[in-house]
């Protein structure tokens, strides 16, 4: 195995990215004709692409992690004389500097995301675009898609439009500091304090997004919470493993965008032309859900039903927090991955049931999804009254790709994950950690450990255990390379 002098470089981790990637099938870097054709594209050319509406003057603001330069969505609200408010998204209007068919097409319909590895991201569109040009960047007028909804006071849906406009990004956020001071646990970020009526724009956005949620939630949406760990380096050197933390300002984006998606979908099905949906069928492993659900002194009915395990969900999180992050990830893997499934305008597929809702597609990330591009192209075809920009045929080919895709990329971030915790845990083969069992399968067991949080795989010890066990395991080995980390178990039943 190489190991840099300390063990710890970011070079070696982007290598294993780089390798991994291309045995998944990713482009990691753009070919030489995408990169000529990079050079040749100019900002957007307003009067071809002739927005309807010039909206520019209202309060938008992107919020987004720390360190994203890619800004795919800015949000803004307006208060309305009946008590109802409507709130606006913006998505990047990515197709009118990426065409189909052309080279930058290609790679991003290859990859068909960006894929963020511990090391590395490595994006799907060049970064001149994604972070720049088709990125809806601080105090820049850009081209977008706008998704209006009207809401009530009880998270009900009253309206909708979507309509292609000029917008301009007032304010640039981050995620932590804004859900901080929304909780009244910091500050007012100064970037929403310079701005005139920011704040008070963000409180009412936050209002709403918690009704949306709530509404989400009657109707048997899952409130799913995962540790989900960031390196931190201090140079070339991992020092950490990090937990995302969930909040209000995370909580505004992730409902607003499944609205927009809702109202993207409908949309698409009112104008009779096929499009990509985003679902998790029936969950594969009801059965082990409802075990798991007995040992908490709950009773799951025998057959799938999203409302009563919604409530179980809720029950634990008010009545053990600390653990209910293991519990969510126990769940999720039960439920099984997601696909993407091509809607006829003459079928309805079925909801997607851990968000509760049955109209539901990716359309809010461009830069970053193909899936969300393709849907775009769609979606403008539609509000222009031209023909469908994808045939059938070639929409029921990309689902399968896509689906296919995302599911390797989530693997090479696993992978890359666990590469940068086995450079953390190389010098801590025989100690001992708690641990939760994450996976159970013919093809082996895997574990997820408290501190540094992550997973690995239980090689010895495994019998009887099985999604959800908590028990006591000792490191025994680990392979930077491979990313392995290896256990064995100790005692179980903690």
């Amino acid at each position: 195995m190489l190991n840099p002098p300390n063990g710890r470089g970011k070079g070696i981790l982007e290598r294993i990215a780089r390798r991994v990637m291309k045995e998944r099938g990713f482009l990691p870097d753009f070919s030489r004709t995408a990169l000529n054709e990079l050079e040749k594209i100019q900002q957007v050319d307003r009067g071809a692409e002739s927005p309807r509406k010039d909206l520019r003057q209202l309060l938008w603001a992107s919020i987004d992690n720390d360190d994203s330069l890619d800004l795919d969505q800015l949000t803004v609200a307006e208060t309305l004389s009946d008590k109802t408010v409507k709130i606006l998204v913006a998505v990047a209007d990515v197709d009118a500097l990426v065409r189909k068919n052309s080279a930058i097409d290609e790679h991003a319909r290859q990859n068909t995301t960006s894929v963020y590895t511990a090391a590395k991201t490595f994006p799907m569109l060049p970064e001149k675009l994604s972070t720049d040009l088709t990125s809806l960047n601080y105090h820049e007028d850009r081209p977008a898609i706008v998704v209006e909804m009207v809401i009530s006071d009880a998270g009900e849906m009253h309206g909708s439009d979507i309509y292609r406009a000029l917008v301009h990004n007032q304010a640039k956020l981050v995620y932590n500091s804004v859900g901080a001071w929304l909780e009244g646990k910091g500050p007012m970020p100064e970037a929403v304090a310079v701005v005139p009526g920011l704040a008070e724009n963000l409180r009412i956005q936050d209002r709403v997004a918690q009704r949306l949620k709530a509404r989400r939630h009657e109707h048997g949406a899952l409130d799913l919470q995962t540790l989900e760990a960031r390196p931190v380096f201090a140079g070339e050197e991992i020092q950490d493993l990090r937990v995302d933390e969930r909040n209000r300002a995370k909580e505004i984006i992730e409902d607003f965008m499944i609205a927009a998606n809702g109202v993207t979908a409908r949309f698409l099905h009112g104008k009779k032309v096929p499009s990509l949906r985003r679902m998790v069928r029936s969950p594969k492993r009801w059965g082990r859900i409802v075990e798991i659900a007995t040992q908490h002194n709950f009773q799951l009915p025998a057959e799938p039903d999203s409302r009563a395990l919604a409530s179980f969900l809720i029950a634990q999180k008010a009545g053990d927090p600390l653990r209910f992050p293991d519990l969510s990830l126990s769940v999720i893997k039960l439920l099984g991955p997601g696909e993407y499934v091509v809607e006829s305008p003459e079928e309805a597929v079925p909801g997607h049931f851990g968000l509760a809702v049955k109209d539901y597609t990716h359309s809010t990330a461009p830069n970053r999804r193909f899936p969300d591009l393709i849907t775009q192209r769609i979606l403008k075809a539609a509000l222009a009254g031209s023909p469908t920009s994808y045939s059938w045929e070639e929409l029921v080919g990309l689902a399968r790709h896509c689906t296919e895709k995302e599911d390797d990329a989530n693997k090479v971030e696993r992978l890359v994950a666990k590469s940068a915790a086995a450079m953390l845990l190389a010098s801590r083969i025989g100690d001992q950690f708690d641990a939760i069992c994450t996976g159970a399968a013919d093809k082996g067991t895997w574990v997820r450990i408290f501190h540094p949080p992550t997973e690995g795989r239980l090689l010895y010890g495994y019998e009887g255990v099985d999604v959800g066990s908590r028990l006591k395991v000792q490191l025994i080995h680990t392979d930077i390379e491979k990313g392995f980390i290896d256990f064995k178990k100790v005692r179980s039943d903690l």
